[in-house]
């Protein structure tokens, strides 16, 4: 049987959830999501042709990952995300996992950064059986280096928090601070040879595409 793309489960997941949601949650949901699409921070973030910022994470085991080090035998895929608490987050992470053999038979690299502590992502990586880094950007120190960050609006933390959707268990501290969504290909010149950023958090880049960019580089 074919195996359903990114966009298939998300949609799927999104059928099974969406119906559940109160109406009046609904649409404050929706409508400080065009808010935050109106700010128009995708556009803004950084872009192909840039210097991707330099940085050194640490990963689930708290063993500490360099840009130079990722990238000295070839490409590397940087999948921002929100943490382990995003359903969305986690559907993208695994499909990432399932196309991992793909990405690395190009001669690329693959590695998810999020703000949510080591501890946290040692507990992803274990329970989604990760074979890639799951890095941890402290304060949103690396994000914001590149653009991606804004803050959850106050009126949606009390439906987070009803969804038991613990953001401040998760990244350390109270700032509500999260990156949009983003995938980045990094060249072994340290340039940015591709990006996808969306801050609508419901769309993520297949694996397929990202695989066909490795191919093309």
């Amino acid at each position: 049987m074919t195996q359903a793309s990114l966009t298939e489960e998300i949609t799927t997941f999104q059928n099974k959830f969406i119906p559940t949601i109160p109406e009046e949650t609904l649409n404050l949901l929706m409508s400080e999501l065009k808010t935050l699409i109106a700010l128009g921070m995708a556009e803004q973030a950084i872009k192909v042709g840039d210097t991707f910022p330099t940085f050194s994470l640490a990963n689930a085991n708290e063993s500490a990952v360099s840009l130079s080090t990722l990238l000295k035998d070839g490409p590397l895929v940087i999948s921002f995300y929100r943490g382990a608490w995003c359903p969305y987050c986690n559907l993208e992470i695994n499909a990432l996992q399932n196309h991992l053999t793909d990405i690395q038979a190009t001669g690329a690299q693959l590695v998810a950064i999020s703000p949510q502590t080591p501890d946290k992502s040692n507990d992803q990586v274990s329970a989604s059986k990760l074979t890639f880094d799951v890095l941890s950007d402290t304060d949103n120190q690396l994000a914001k280096q590149c653009g991606l960050v804004f803050t959850l609006p106050e009126s949606l933390r009390p439906i987070y928090a009803d969804w038991q959707l613990d953001i401040p268990g998760h990244n350390g501290d109270d700032t509500f601070e999260l990156p949009m969504p983003a995938t980045f290909i990094i060249g072994t010149d340290g340039l940015v040879k591709y990006a996808f950023i969306d801050m609508d958090y419901t769309k993520r880049l297949e694996p397929e595409i990202i695989i066909k960019q490795l191919k093309a580089l």
